[in-house]
């Protein structure tokens, strides 16, 4: 057996840049295993859905030009039928709407009363004294504006 020396029979690589042949870059820019798989997966996936979006648009439009006629037919049925059961639907919908928001603001005002300060009852308070303190301001000027009328009234008739 002869011995081997370092370097020999063994291949040399270029540095990469970019002077290898084409099939070289190529190699080097191929996906590994695994983003090959991700691909297929998605590939396949992909027409799948595709395939599932054609067959659904197809039953659609085949079951809308077989249905029509009879849609057309009983249209004077179903609209006041439609109709109805929408207006029944979202009054009772809003009906249950407002007794929940009736409910909740029966509960905070009770809460209120009775002194456990529900959130938000800081503002009722101060609104509560800025209303008060305005309606005392507008009685004192009318108070003093009656006073002032008063004043022009004996002035205009001495004798009255």
């Amino acid at each position: 057996m002869a011995d081997r020396q370092p370097g020999q029979g063994q291949r040399t690589t270029r540095p990469s840049d970019g002077s290898g042949t084409f099939l070289q870059r190529l190699h080097a820019h191929a996906p590994n295993s695994s983003q090959l798989i991700g691909i297929l997966t998605l590939v396949i996936s992909g027409g799948i859905l595709l395939l599932l979006t054609g067959l659904t648009l197809t039953a659609t439009v085949m079951g809308l030009i077989f249905f029509t006629p009879l849609i057309l037919l009983t249209s004077p049925i179903w609209v006041p039928v439609a109709t109805v059961l929408f207006v029944a639907i979202a009054g009772f919908l809003s009906m249950c709407g407002f007794g929940v928001a009736v409910l909740a603001g029966l509960s905070w005002m009770y809460k209120y009363f009775r002194g456990w300060h529900p959130p938000g009852s800081d503002r009722v308070d101060y609104a509560r004294s800025r209303i008060a303190d305005t309606a005392s301001h507008v009685k004192d000027y009318a108070r003093e504006y009656g006073e002032y009328l008063q004043s022009k009234v004996k002035d205009a008739a001495p004798g009255a």
